[in-house]
């Protein structure tokens, strides 16, 4: 088994990212950072419809704020929790770009960054600049997977509360683009490393983080090990969407392999509700947890420099409602990505150089 990570041949660095959410993720902790949030229907007639409408928002926005055109943008990695990824194809059908559509349950905003870091580190060059972007919504996420919302039924305290909202990230290869941001530091993905499918036998759709955080172990061992970092080598260890549950269990197994992560690690599903006023149960979940607080959190303290270097891994479980209604195992899986804050005077010499070249006769 691979243990070492991928590192991107070329920089390849996070240019701008949008936020959308819904009304209670407004209110949680983090309610000032997003850059839109609206009712859960977003003018929508089914939450399904408005899902998608958040996707084509938090793509707009993250595109206007990078001063790019979609004729610019070579791929767009997306997807969501909805049957066949739909939220993603219709709410992106609009923006004419190539599509390449994701299943990672909950670690999509982690697998859509890994796989556009992929291509665009490509010493080939085939990309230039993609987006990656992700959605969930609470009201379409229920209907699918447990009870309708009319049911009214019961939430153990292990649940976790499904993020209405979408995350979306414009990545650049292209050191020119950095000329544009503002910013003394500029975020770049520095390593990835793909999960591995990881079955522990949980089968309550109720506990999400019990599914995940074995998987979650197993890449942050994997990463220690084939990096020679350790947990002190980074600011922040941010997993995906555990929420309470998950962590805990998350930092009971890795102390069982010597790996103390607890002074440096935070969980995107404790971060995005207040757990003394959102009635949230274990946290947040579902694919717009991480991607949201990615977006809205993380990435704008790598910016200030607040954050020089940290660890990002997406969870999630993959599971569909036939495989929970045959009684079937949920498998998780945890995909890691490494984002360094550089100094943006790194670049500036292989800037001017390049813009020289451009513009000379």
């Amino acid at each position: 088994m691979k243990t070492q990570p991928y590192r991107p041949a070329r920089p390849v660095c996070i240019l701008q990212a949008g936020s959308v959410t819904g009304q209670k993720e407004k209110q949680g902790p983090l309610g000032k950072c997003f850059d839109l949030s609206g009712d859960d229907r977003f003018g929508k007639e089914t939450w399904e419809k408005a899902e998608s409408e958040m996707q084509r928002l938090a793509v707009g926005i993250a595109l206007r704020k990078a001063g790019l055109r979609t004729d610019e943008i070579d791929a767009l990695f997306a997807g969501d929790l909805i049957n066949q990824c739909t939220a993603s194809s219709y709410g992106l059908l609009s923006y004419r770009i190539p599509f390449l559509g994701l299943f990672g349950a909950c670690s999509t905003c982690a697998e859509g960054l890994l796989m556009a870091a992929i291509g665009l580190g490509c010493p080939a060059g085939a990309m230039e600049r993609a987006v990656a972007v992700t959605s969930s919504h609470f009201c379409s996420a229920e209907r699918q997977f447990r009870f309708p919302l009319e049911y009214g039924g019961q939430r153990p305290p292990t649940a976790q509360w499904t993020v209405t909202g979408s995350g979306a990230f414009v990545l650049s290869a292209v050191k020119r683009d950095i000329v544009r941001l503002s910013e003394e530091y500029v975020p770049v993905i520095e390593e990835v490393m793909p999960g591995c499918i990881v079955d522990r036998g949980v089968t309550d759709a109720n506990n999400m983080g019990a599914a995940m955080a074995p998987s979650a172990a197993d890449t942050l061992e994997r990463y220690f090990k084939g990096s020679g970092h350790t947990p002190d080598s980074f600011d922040l260890i941010a997993t995906g969407d555990l929420g309470r549950e998950g962590t805990a269990i998350l930092r009971d197994l890795l102390e069982v392999k010597g790996i103390d992560i607890t002074k440096h690690h935070v969980d995107c599903g404790c971060m995005i509700f207040s757990e003394t006023e959102s009635d949230t149960h274990a946290g947040g979940s579902g694919c717009g947890c991480s991607a949201v607080v990615l977006a809205a959190d993380l990435l704008p303290n790598l910016r200030r420099g607040v954050l020089r270097d940290i660890l990002f891994v997406g969870t999630g479980a993959l599971m569909n409602p036939l495989s929970l209604n045959q009684g079937q195992p949920i498998p998780g899986i945890a995909h890691l990505i490494r984002i360094r804050a550089v100094p943006k005077r790194e670049f500036s010499h292989k800037i001017t150089e390049e813009i020289s070249h451009a513009d000379a006769p």
